[in-house]
């Protein structure tokens, strides 16, 4: 049913299906939903055809993959990046299925975008693609069908454009997009939401696991990748509570700071990136304690590391990166970022684990990440009560939202591990997100009539 040419998928369905081999073992009809969820319910690709500043045509592929419906109105971000192809989509779509039920939000899961680079092109020529590209896609979206959202390439600016192009095609004004402006439609804390909600996943993990390696203090080390919104807002939020963040990249290589980021460099490198800057342009700036590494990620560049936290792509920590980080002293890795570690990662923090109290924990994104979709689904019940809630109502929510969430994974990672628990050896994140995560689809498929 895997086509060969989607690697990104086939890797996302088979972490699945391993993860899922004790609960089918032990629950053999759920084999049939699993042969079913995998399959998305419809995949939209359409031709973007915009102007460029000097007058041409040029054309992108645009993309909707509407994976499951069965617990709400497909939800997932558009991203637009070059690397943006079927695959990619059809793994983040599959991923975000299982994130949203574990916020405990009536969300349904999607994704989509466009091979579109937004980076070198003029606010002009970036709102020609948005009305182009909303032209196909509105008739596919709505807020009780598909509630799409932004992700990589695709912020604030891109968010209203598209809004815009919408409320002019349809003549109406309603939430079919999340990350929306505040004073039409958005909500306190979507920007920080992903951020922040890492972080609130990770005060959990630590307190279960290595409450020495409190976020409240300045000797807890934490690297982070990425420069974008994620990867601000975990640093932001490690700061504010007092441990020190060493790292930053982008796709250009790693910025190091030896006592750490401050609040002000995170604001500073917030700012480089809303005007298409690269971390190799800052460095000099900060001056003494901050090194740029061109060509590499920061997994191997710091001695000592006690929590780590991709924030920026998929496959971005590899084997190799993951046995450097346990060298170092890692004891938690969560990601901010979408199937951030490779199975190979995986494996060695996963062993790691088994190994004693000592080992690595790690989380996957699609439960240590889940507080953006979270954020975006508060969003879309403020919309519905035509309501804004205020910053520490959405915070405490968030808050509740990974506290559940963790919660759910810890529990099912105890049940269904399919491991011998050992003293000590804490249950496995990644199985107990993949496995509450899948039961609580495919119920609601049973009940609904998708598979019996």
């Amino acid at each position: 049913m895997v086509l060969p040419h989607e690697p990104e998928f086939e890797q996302a369905l088979h972490e699945l299906e391993t993860s899922l081999q004790p609960f089918i073992t032990a629950n053999p009809q759920y084999k049939k939903a699993l042969e079913i969820v995998q399959v998305p319910e419809r995949v939209i690709q359409f031709r973007v055809v915009w102007e460029d500043d000097q007058g041409i045509p040029q054309v992108n592929r645009g993309f909707r993959v509407q994976y499951n419906s069965a617990l709400g109105p497909y939800k997932g971000g558009l991203r637009l990046h070059p690397s943006v192809n079927l695959s990619i989509l059809k793994f983040l779509g599959f991923e975000q299925t299982f994130k949203n039920a574990l916020t405990g939000l009536n969300m349904g899961g999607g994704k989509g975008g466009s091979d579109f680079d937004p980076k070198g092109k003029s606010d002009n020529e970036i709102r020609r693609f948005c009305v182009a590209f909303m032209s196909e896609l509105f008739r596919h979206i709505g807020s009780d069908t598909d509630v799409p959202a932004g992700d990589i390439g695709t912020g604030a600016r891109e968010i209203g454009y598209l809004f815009g192009a919408y409320r002019k095609l349809r003549n109406e004004f309603t939430g079919m997009l999340t990350g929306k402006g505040l004073s039409w439609g958005g909500s306190f804390i979507r920007p920080e939401a992903t951020g922040y909600g890492l972080i609130y996943y990770v005060e959990h993990m630590i307190a279960r696991a290595c409450p020495e390696y409190s976020l409240s203090k300045p000797s807890t080390l934490v690297a982070i990748s990425g420069s974008g919104n994620v990867a601000q807002y975990t640093a932001l939020k490690v700061i504010e509570l007092g441990a020190t963040p060493l790292s930053l990249s982008d796709s250009k290589g790693s910025l190091i700071a030896e006592k750490g980021f401050t609040k002000e460099d995170v604001e500073k490198v917030a700012q480089l990136k809303l005007r298409g800057g690269a971390l190799e342009s800052l460095a000099g700036e900060l001056g003494a304690g901050y090194t740029y590494y061109a060509g590499k990620r920061p997994w191997t560049l710091l001695p000592e590391v006690h929590i780590a936290l991709p924030g920026a792509t998929q496959n971005e920590v590899s084997k190799e990166e993951a046995e450097a980080l346990v060298k170092a002293g890692v004891r938690i890795v969560a990601e901010g970022s979408n199937m951030g570690c490779t199975e190979e990662a995986i494996a060695v923090f996963e062993a790691s684990r088994r190994s004693g109290p000592q080992g690595v924990w790690y989380a996957p994104g699609k439960a240590s990440n889940c507080g953006g979709v979270a954020v975006s689904g508060l969003e879309m019940a403020q919309n519905s009560q035509r309501l804004n809630w205020s910053t520490s109502e959405v915070d405490a929510k968030l808050k509740s939202i990974m506290a559940n969430a963790y919660e759910i994974c810890y529990g099912a990672g105890e049940k269904w591990s399919g491991e011998t628990q050992v003293d000590g050896v804490l249950p496995s994140l990644l199985g107990g997100a993949n496995v509450a995560g899948f039961i609580k689809v495919a119920d609601a498929m049973r009940e609904q009539g998708d598979w019996w």
